[in-house]
């Protein structure tokens, strides 16, 4: 498949073609003495679902890997999120302002599939795989790792990188005898999306709610709901997310007007829930989904071999972090792997940034949980009161919007030549 890799260059092989594999190849393909192959199990390379938000972290990180990168998420259709109004859904304070957040550094909401698109479009056409199933991973004796397809093909790396999501196969290698004890399981809540017009969204939901390029959050009582316009205003995204009221037996079931109606009864006679309801289910196969999260993970890496992504730490979605905790990941592992030029540092490489990486990934996780309790009415705390929702609300992103991405790096680059004695 690849071309015999001259000496001292290194060879990698990216797990997964979704969002977090596609940053990291971007990252890695810069330096010249390492060679890329980006593999997808699926058919093409593609996303499920509607959008993903962008905050500041996010976009600076992306920025350090592609310095072009505020030119790529305009053309990915970028919208720009100037403002976010968190609103009272329900009970008989429903309406009621809890705040709007501006500021100089707006996050963008992009849709999933068009921002994939703009970060494979830099890639050389013959590092892209496609239909390329992962079956094995042997290692070969500290001299790499061999890897085995579900086609019957068979690679040599000397450095595995797993971006293959949640139920990742590369991490069950990681950690071995005690991946499942760490495997993903149910964060407490599900959501149900659709991507509608934007004339249609402003129609059913009110004019009023898109006279700004404003993204709306909706708190209540066992629910959260969410709007925010995509596409240069071509598309509105539309979110339902209640609490998960017993254990899922499947993370994807048929969604209902049934199920909706009784989930947001408390709901229905205030101002967003029926408009909601109805964009929701205005799709061929409407779904619900269970969101799921690591609870915990006791490394990223093992010998040549690591994760990235939701591989790596996968979030709900309270705090928009799981595109930008992939993007973190990537740039992290490019400024390494710039500084690797021996395969024998890969492992103390992929050390370094378990050990930067990893406890601010789980903190945004086990946050991003108790968020959603907040948001969903169901924090034994603050309930639905207007000013405790004020209190706790306002700093809860303060720690991931305010990481400094080049000390970031050096910290990494530094705990690297701590470990091979530079």
């Amino acid at each position: 498949m690849a071309p015999v890799t001259p000496p001292n260059r290194i060879r990698i092989g990216i797990i997964g073609g979704g969002l977090a594999g596609a940053t990291l190849a971007n990252a890695l393909i810069q330096h010249p003495h390492l060679e890329i192959e980006l593999f997808e199990s699926a058919p093409e390379f593609s996303e499920r679902g509607a959008a993903v938000g962008l905050a500041v972290n996010a976009q600076k990180a992306l920025q350090q890997v592609i310095p072009s990168a505020q030119e790529l998420l305009d053309k990915a259709g970028g919208v720009p999120m100037n403002c976010t109004r968190t609103v009272l859904g329900s009970g008989p304070d429903a309406g009621t302002l809890i705040f709007d957040l501006a500021g100089a550094d707006p996050g963008k909401v992009i849709h999933r599939a068009s921002l994939l698109r703009e970060l494979l479009a830099p890639l050389p056409k013959e590092v892209l795989h496609a239909n390329k199933k992962l079956t094995a991973i042997n290692p070969k004796d500290g001299k790499g790792v061999e890897i085995t397809f579900q086609d019957g093909s068979v690679e040599h790396f000397d450095a595995v990188i797993g971006a293959d999501g949640i139920f990742s196969a590369v991490r069950k290698y990681v950690l071995q005898d005690v991946a499942d004890e760490h495997a993903a399981s149910p964060g407490g809540f599900w959501d149900c999306r659709n991507l509608v017009p934007f004339e249609k969204a402003k129609a059913a939901l009110g004019e009023q709610y898109f006279e700004v390029d404003r993204q709306y959050g909706w708190l209540g009582d066992g629910a959260f709901i969410m709007h925010d316009i995509l596409e240069n205003r071509k598309m509105v995204q539309c979110v339902i997310s209640p609490v998960e009221t017993e254990s899922p037996k499947d993370r994807k079931w048929p969604l209902t007007r049934e199920l909706l109606n009784k989930t947001l009864v408390n709901w229905l006679d205030g101002p967003i829930a029926k408009g909601m309801i109805e964009l929701c289910l205005d799709q061929a196969d409407p779904y619900g989904y269970s969101q799921w999260d690591h609870k915990s993970t006791p490394t990223y890496a093992n010998g040549h071999v690591c994760v990235i992504g939701d591989a790596a730490h996968a979030t709900t979605p309270w705090q928009g972090s799981g595109a930008s905790m992939a993007i973190e990941d990537a740039m992290v592992l490019g400024a390494l792997f710039g500084k690797v030029t021996s395969s024998k540092d890969i492992p103390a490489a992929f050390k370094a940034y378990d050990i930067v990486r990893r406890p601010r990934c789980q903190r945004i996780i086990d946050s991003s949980r108790e968020t959603g309790l907040i948001f969903c009415g169901r924090h034994k705390d603050i309930g639905l009161d207007p000013d405790k929702l004020r209190e706790s609300i306002g700093s809860r992103w303060n720690f991931i919007f305010s990481l400094d991405m080049q000390a970031h790096k050096e910290e990494a680059i530094n705990k690297l030549g701590e470990l091979i004695g530079l």
